[in-house]
């Protein structure tokens, strides 16, 4: 009888095993552009590599779809950049976590795996991720019927890179960063809203523009590397009169994640106070 017992429950965990697996491989990827990356099309077939919390080696960018359920989808969206120092993407705990969580919300989120530069060897340059983010959110908005997107709620969200990602289309979305200049590149690229979790320093303008989106920041304030970016946008917003939120945690350092594994509670419970943000922007039903 226990060993009868023990064997359904390793089928019961064989089976949720498969199924996760399953869920997460059958995802819906969704390429930049339909023949590659324009200027690096022959590259476009050279595998990516992927190993525990990393993914590398992009050559043909790519959104994935995260639907919200039916039952509690609002409309918003959000187009998600992990970190990872365009060294690597650090695709499930800044990607995945995350469009998990805006799904709990009522969100549909879709993460971007972008063009690395500064890979060992990398034949790209920092235009290139920033191609990578315009082109993405241009894409999300020219079929958001099919993915019952409101695109006058669609945002972007980044962590750490992702957040300097993330930053160059909300501050520069007036610039021409098209690289294929075909029907969706005529789209405007400028997010509703825009998140970014210790974003790095390159995600820091000279100026805010009076029309930058609303922005959510949030960083450690012993992060070396990524605090002192959100005091000088929070700074800037206020000076251009831009909606701005910003929580400086005095504990923990940088790539908190979704705080699902740090020590601090404060820390943990950060993914509410973006809810709470949401939730009074109207970009989630209170």
């Amino acid at each position: 009888m226990i060993m009868m017992e023990k064997l359904f429950l390793l089928l019961v965990f064989c089976l949720a095993s498969f199924t996760s697996a399953f869920a997460q491989d059958s995802m819906q990827v969704i390429h930049l552009w339909q023949n590659g990356a324009p200027g690096f099309e022959k590259l476009r077939n050279e595998p990516e590599q992927a190993k525990d919390w990393w993914v590398r080696n992009i050559n043909d960018p790519s959104i994935t779809v995260y639907p919200a359920p039916k039952e509690n989808a609002n409309g918003t969206a959000v187009v998600v950049c992990p970190g990872g120092g365009f060294l690597n993407i650090v695709y499930n705990s800044e990607g995945r976590d995350a469009a998990k969580f805006l799904n709990s919300l009522g969100i549909t989120a879709f993460v971007l795996k972008y063009r690395l530069f500064r890979m060992e060897n990398s034949p790209y340059k920092q235009e290139n991720p920033t191609q990578d983010i315009f082109r993405a959110m241009k894409l999300v908005k020219s079929r958001a019927k099919e993915f019952n997107v409101d695109t006058a709620k669609l945002g972007v969200m980044g962590f750490s890179a992702g957040g300097e990602v993330a930053g160059w289309v909300s501050y520069r979305f007036k610039e021409n960063h098209n690289a294929s200049n075909d029907d969706i590149d005529k789209i405007s690229a400028r997010p509703s809203f825009q998140i970014l979790i210790y974003p790095g320093p390159l995600c820091v303008p000279d100026s805010v523009s009076s029309d930058a989106p609303p922005t959510f920041l949030l960083a450690s304030n012993g992060d070396d590397c990524c605090s002192e970016p959100i005091i000088k946008l929070v700074q800037m917003h206020r000076k251009a009169k831009v909606p701005v939120e910003m929580h400086l945690y005095e504990k923990g350092a940088h790539a908190f994640n979704m705080g699902y594994r740090t020590e601090y509670i404060t820390l943990k419970n950060w993914p509410q106070r973006l809810a709470d943000w949401m939730k009074d922007n109207g970009w989630v039903k209170k």
